[in-house]
């Protein structure tokens, strides 16, 4: 246990100035079933093994500063990193500022990442900001996506003027999380580049006609991503729907897809595989 942490250097076309990356399980502190590498600080694993293993990735990346770690819900809300208020970081769980929130432009900008001050005790505790995406323009601002089977999907505009990740599992991409990811960056989709993150293959990702359902009634290009077995479910590519979703927007420099988190143990955590397990981090910043 742990050692240098494992980091996945995504290979796309990104500008000069827009740096990404993408943690693996290996080069930790967690114990097991959290070993080792554990970004994830709500899923059981000591907070102060999570904070330790942040600090790994903070520094073998030499991230300008610290990521803004989401409270993800596999919805659909894009937070805008610009209009965060003063930033601070509080039990290195993300930025502070006063509390506010609004919708622009498709973006939830939230400025309450939740400091609130206990008069009894007098300490501040946090609660990271409620989001499925993250996007920025000014440099220095770290967007990163939590995930363990979920496709975290990062984005950068062609000139390097902004940057995005979202959590794309199956009811965010229904939902039309990259959609508003798109519109919430505000470049037109020819001037963005896409990155799919390692995620659970068609092969091991069985689903029923919900799921099917949910995708189908929106957009009938969809139904090549399913294909039926022999127990009477579907084999759902989550590569095939969101190729498919960033498409129809207009986004068609589209790199990464291949991995299966459920088959390579060693290297990825797998909820689907696992259950109690840990969090992989997709990140995405303008130096």
């Amino acid at each position: 246990m742990g050692g240098a942490p494992g980091i996945l250097m995504p290979d796309w076309p990104a500008p000069p100035g827009v740096r990404s990356a993408f943690t693996l399980r290996a080069g930790g502190v967690s114990a097991a079933p959290y070993d080792s590498l554990n970004v994830g600080a709500h899923v059981g694993d000591a907070l102060g093994a999570v904070r330790e293993n942040r600090r790994r990735v903070r520094e073998a990346l030499r991230l300008p500063g610290e990521p803004v770690w989401l409270q993800q819900v596999h919805g659909t809300d894009v937070l805008d990193l610009d209009a965060l208020g003063a930033k601070g970081v509080v039990a290195g769980r993300g930025p502070v500022a006063a509390p506010a929130e609004a919708v622009r432009d498709g973006a939830v900008s939230v400025g309450a990442v939740g400091e609130r001050v206990a008069e009894a005790t007098g300490r501040a505790t946090s609660e990271p900001p409620r989001a499925d995406a993250a996007v920025a323009r000014a440099a220095g601002s770290v967007c990163v996506i939590q995930v363990a089977d979920c496709m975290p999907v990062l984005f950068a505009a062609r000139d390097g003027s902004a940057v995005g990740a979202a959590h794309a599992g199956w009811r965010g991409l229904a939902g039309g999380v990259l959609e508003r990811t798109v519109r919430a960056i505000g470049i037109p989709p020819e001037g963005l580049l896409a990155w799919l993150g390692p995620t659970i293959s068609q092969q091991h990702f069985e689903v029923g006609d919900d799921v099917r359902t949910a995708f189908m009634s929106g957009d009938s290009a969809s139904e090549s991503a399913f294909v039926a077995n022999a127990r009477g479910r579907w084999q759902c590519d989550l590569y095939g729907l969101a190729r498919c979703r960033l498409a129809a927007v207009g986004v068609r420099d589209v790199f990464g897809g291949g991995w299966c988190t459920y088959a390579e143990a060693t290297r990825f955590f797998s909820y689907r595989r696992d259950g109690q397990c840990g969090r992989m981090a997709a990140l995405v910043w303008r130096e």
